[in-house]
């Protein structure tokens, strides 16, 4: 592990190496490089010989744990922790629900508590996004951001179960 010290101020910085990633997160050295490989880990600051891994590659390793305990398939897991930022990757590592899962698996008194989504503006534009046969899913084109995240995780999750055509 590489501390890095400034003068005049203190910032902690926290790099590792390959052994000593993997040794924190619980996983083998090959298991780090098959991420990577996957695109489930973003790649490693390569600095001369040494690999330099960070807290980002840290926190998604334990994410991908705690996802895997709750039977998640590597490619939700990749898509889960790609519409994710640090915080929320953070958040699930800690052993925290997701926030999405949160929203859905709110009790009927929370539930009632939330308003209603506002309606469509008259002539508003949507986007079709065909999931499977016989299966659309719409969204508005101002739909904002996190709305648009939510319809990217429903595609790549069901589009790779269940390829158009095949029920």
């Amino acid at each position: 592990m590489t501390v890095v010290v400034y003068r005049c101020r203190m910032l902690l910085v926290m790099t590792y190496k390959l052994d000593e990633l993997a040794g924190e997160a619980g996983v083998a050295p090959r298991t780090v490089r098959y991420y990577v490989q996957r695109g489930l880990l973003p790649a490693p600051e390569f600095r001369g010989k040494d690999t330099s891994y960070g807290r980002e590659h840290l926190a998604r390793l334990r994410a991908i744990k705690v996802l895997q305990q709750a039977h998640l398939p590597l490619e939700e897991i990749q898509a889960r922790l790609a519409a994710a930022g640090l915080d929320e990757i953070e958040r699930i590592a800690a052993g925290a629900p997701p926030r999405a899962l949160e929203a859905r698996c709110a009790g009927p008194e929370e539930a009632a508590a939330s308003s209603p989504p506002a309606a469509a503006p008259r002539g508003a534009r949507w986007e079709r996004v065909e999931i499977a046969d016989g299966v659309e899913l719409h969204v508005r084109t101002d739909a904002p951001e996190s709305s648009r995240r939510i319809a990217l995780d429903i595609e790549s999750r069901y589009t790779t179960l269940a390829p158009k055509g095949s029920r």
